[in-house]
């Protein structure tokens, strides 16, 4: 599977990574899904410590065992947990981050993670606090690279202005466009990688995916969707799967450096992973997607 650097890192990723967070508490279907994807190529795993109270964590780093050195290992902080209460609190004090990171580091049974990502983020954080938390734990050895997992444009311009992150984690997609205004030309022109996350915007643009689009998504109607995969479905004819479209919009874009799918199945797994082999969109086809679809804009968040 074919690699991109990951901003101006030394982290190379395959251009299709796994998602954990779809993987489930079956330990054993997990484990399964986790060692095919390293069979199909795939090295970047991206989890949370959020993700099921850590247990996601554990199970990842207990299926990568013996096979550490072959994955780009990200997950994220911020978001904490307090034992004995429901939910979580948005914590991006430095003190958390130093502390936070040990447990993943546990969870994940390794000594250091490759991208530590915070998860969110607010005007009304101590940005720079943050920002030395991740620098201090690079120094140390932790982490290797770190970036920030955000859809807000104005959280992502601060941390570009100040910082040294690597990566952007996005949701981004044909239905979700967002990016391709207030994100993506920031981050490239500054030498930074969007990883995409839902591609697939939630099953909906995949071949069985039509029941899926009842009640809408962002700015569509059920009935738009439906319509609109048609439409897909017309422009990829016989190339392609309206999967592997969906996956390909994301891939084929200069500044994604990785396009995260998520998978509860081996055969879900290994359908993505086959997106690396499909066709490229062509700039006709990539015309006449963006002309079906919306140009979505953020409303919020500028």
């Amino acid at each position: 599977m074919k690699k991109n650097r990951l901003g101006k890192s030394d982290l190379y990723v395959s251009e299709i990574g796994l998602g954990c967070m779809s993987l489930g508490t079956d330990e054993a279907a997990a484990r399964r899904i986790i060692h095919e994807a390293l069979d199909q190529g795939i090295n970047f795993f991206d989890t949370a410590d959020l993700y099921d109270r850590g247990l996601n964590e554990e199970i990842v780093g207990r299926a990568l065992e013996g096979r550490r050195s072959e994955v780009v290992l990200a997950t994220k902080v911020g978001n904490r947990i307090i034992p004995g209460r429901d939910g979580w609190v948005w914590d991006p004090s430095k003190e958390y981050i130093m502390e936070a990171v040990k447990g993943s580091l546990r969870r994940l049974r390794t000594d250091y993670i490759d991208l530590y990502q915070l998860h969110g983020g607010t005007m009304e954080d101590p940005i720079d606090e943050t920002i030395e938390a991740f620098e201090r734990l690079k120094e140390q050895g932790w982490i290797r690279w770190y970036g920030i997992s955000s859809i807000r444009p104005n959280v992502i311009r601060e941390y570009v202005k100040r910082s040294n992150i690597i990566s952007v984690m996005n949701q981004y997609s044909i239905l979700d466009r967002r990016a391709e205004e207030a994100v993506i030309p920031l981050l490239q022109e500054h030498g930074i990688s969007i990883i995409a996350r839902g591609p697939l915007a939630k099953g909906i643009l995949t071949d069985r995916g039509g029941h899926k689009a009842a009640g809408g998504f962002l700015d569509y109607a059920e009935e738009e969707l439906h319509a609109l995969r048609d439409q897909l479905q017309q422009i990829a004819e016989s190339k392609r799967s309206l999967t592997h479209t969906a996956l390909r919009y994301c891939m084929d874009q200069p500044a994604v450096g990785v396009t995260l799918a998520g998978a509860s199945s081996v055969e879900q797994l290994r359908e993505n992973a086959a997106a690396s082999q499909a066709p490229p969109l062509t700039e006709e086809e990539l015309g006449k997607i963006r002309s079906v679809s919306k140009a979505n804009r953020y409303a919020e968040h500028r």
